[in-house]
């Protein structure tokens, strides 16, 4: 079987969530701690077009960092959104579920489903 990557936030409930479901469906999964090891702008780029977004959509517009460096009203183009996102994976909205070649933000938890 195929293994589901998460791009986990232990600290996060949602993403304790989706883990939790996946892993009481039988899959195997494999945690990316994206804090620690942030997405590169490749595979957020490869991440949204599989979700279908852009990547202001996965933004996370309540935390500090959003606020601390300005971004509610700049006009950011595509590449700089990933650069951001890359150098400041704590605006990733979570948990981001890849398997078998789909991607679903689980938020709620349950959405993880639309991937199995």
């Amino acid at each position: 079987m195929d293994k589901a990557i998460i791009w986990h936030n232990p600290r996060c409930s949602k993403s304790r969530g989706a883990l939790k479901i996946l892993q009481e469906k039988g899959i195997p999964v494999e945690e990316r701690r994206y804090l620690d090891n942030p997405p590169s702008a490749e595979e957020l780029e490869s991440v949204l077009n599989l979700l279908g977004m852009a990547p202001e959509a996965i933004v996370r517009t309540k935390e500090v960092e959003y606020k601390a460096l300005g971004l509610k009203d700049k006009a950011l183009t595509w590449e700089q959104w990933l650069q951001i996102l890359h150098e400041h994976p704590r605006l990733i909205e979570r948990p981001i579920v890849i398997y078998k070649g789909r991607v679903v933000l689980a938020r709620p938890p349950e959405k993880v489903l639309e991937v199995l």
